[in-house]
């Protein structure tokens, strides 16, 4: 039997982290998502607070207070029952801020 000469081929260290890996692309940077237009979180509080008939006390722009309940509500105003008075459908433009009484 000949000896056989074999020789070790051996890669260099640079193709092997090529193999492990492959160069990367500078990705641009991401941006952030734009917000949703509407959250629905009005809706969500006027729904709970007419199924819970919650008291409620409105300011009106011109400093006027109204006591009463929120029977329904649409996208420009709120119908309010109140027990002293007439129920009213008050615009919501009109309203400068409300919260519940008590």
């Amino acid at each position: 039997m000949e000896a056989v000469n074999r020789k070790l081929i051996r890669p260099s260290l640079n193709e092997i982290k090529e193999q492990i890996a492959p160069p990367r692309r500078a990705a641009p940077p991401q941006k952030k998502p734009v917000p949703p237009d509407q959250t629905n979180a009005e809706n969500f509080y006027y729904v709970k607070q007419m199924q819970s008939k919650t008291a409620m006390v409105f300011v009106l722009r011109d400093g006027e207070t109204l006591h009463g309940t929120i029977e329904w509500y649409d996208k420009c105003c709120l119908k309010v029952n109140r027990t002293e008075g007439p129920n009213l459908l008050l615009y919501k433009p009109s309203i400068k801020y409300m919260y519940k009484e008590g």
